[in-house]
């Protein structure tokens, strides 16, 4: 009976360490934040580390899991930046710059952008590969021209979308609460029976269809729930912003975003997470230190230091270096060492036999 308790034990820390990993450092850092032991510039930090996080895991449901190259999550980022800033912008004077204006704001943001997922799903996602790729990065760039060529009234053309700034106290708890919402769709969603569907669908198509799996069903399901949290990151970001420029939602961010997945490993959604946090502080510090005449370097060392971890992740040579010091390997030794506890000692004798 201890032995299925400590196995039930393990299977549920097993499938909860993210969350709990995440919601305890938050709530350290919210207490930080709370008492004033903490500086302005690490709570954007941890801000732009939680939009992060979600913008990786949620593309990662397509790149990994679906097997499918999307490269307009930036573009699904934009519509939830400008619908939901315009709505918190339009809210402001009447509810005030609270937590309701920006619930408000991502419902208005994240459902507009799974709108526009499924709008764009249904033609494209009947593609493959390369031009499925052509197409979701053709309507990233479209988004851009959209919002700055429509009338400057409405999203502020090419001077951007003045938008409400959140407290820099509560933004970042907020941010990652809805990091622990995304985890927990995506997640439960993964682990159920159409997860397995989706899987199916990734590692061989043909033989899912004549299975009786509808493919274009969990692939428009997959990338409508996708370009949602992409819509509540867009959402959150423009929280972050005193005023939101399409410039910053070009293709280059969705390729930094696709490399998050990439270096955190296809099909991996803890490793979305490191990778999102680790790039986003790498972004963040270069920033920091290579100022004025060193800021032409930031790109070299960020691009050095990716091909460094590329390496590292698929270098032959280190395969074994790898497999003994993962993320996996460690947490297999701590569950060991809590299982080995738990068991009841076996009792000592004396070495007498009784007569």
């Amino acid at each position: 009976m201890s032995k299925k308790t400590v196995g039930l034990g393990r299977f549920q820390l097993k499938y909860h360490l993210n969350y709990i990993i995440i919601a305890v450092a938050a709530i350290v850092f919210a207490v930080m934040s709370l008492t004033g032991n903490i500086k302005h510039s690490d709570t954007v930090l941890l801000e732009k580390i939680a939009i992060a996080i979600m913008l990786a895991t949620s593309l990662g449901m397509v790149v990994g899991f679906l097997g499918e190259l999307s490269l307009g999550h930036a573009g699904f980022m934009c519509v939830g930046a400008y619908l939901g800033g315009k709505t918190a912008a339009l809210l402001e004077p009447v509810l005030g710059n609270g937590i309701l204006t920006l619930l408000i704001a991502v419902v208005v943001g994240g459902l507009a952008a799974a709108v526009f997922g499924m709008i764009i799903g249904l033609p494209a996602l009947r593609l493959r590969g390369d031009y499925l790729a052509i197409v979701t990065l053709a309507f990233g760039e479209i988004m851009r021209s959209m919002v700055m060529n429509v009338p400057s009234t409405l999203f502020g053309g090419t001077l951007g979308l003045q938008t409400p700034r959140y407290d820099k106290k509560y933004l970042f708890i907020i941010a990652f609460a809805f990091v622990l919402i995304a985890l927990a769709v995506i997640q439960n969603l993964l682990r159920s029976k159409h997860g397995r569907a989706i899987t199916s669908i990734r590692d061989n198509e043909i033989a899912a269809r004549a299975s009786g799996i509808n493919v274009t069903k969990y692939k428009l399901v997959v990338f409508t729930i996708s370009s949602l949290f992409a819509g509540i990151a867009g959402v959150l970001y423009s929280y972050t912003q005193s005023r939101v420029q399409s410039a910053n939602f070009d293709y280059n961010y969705s390729i930094e975003i696709l490399v998050m997945v990439v270096l955190g490993g296809i099909g991996s959604i803890n490793g979305s997470i490191i990778a999102a946090t680790l790039v986003t502080y790498l972004n963040v510090k270069l920033q920091t230190i290579l100022t004025g005449d060193l800021a032409v370097l930031q790109n070299l060392f960020y691009a050095i230091i990716l091909i460094i971890i590329v390496i590292y992740n698929n270098a032959p040579a280190l395969k074994h270096f790898r497999e003994k010091y993962n993320f996996k390997a460690l947490t297999a030794r701590l569950l060991k060492k809590r299982s080995a506890k738990a068991e009841p000692a076996a009792p000592e004798t004396d070495g007498k036999e009784e007569a």
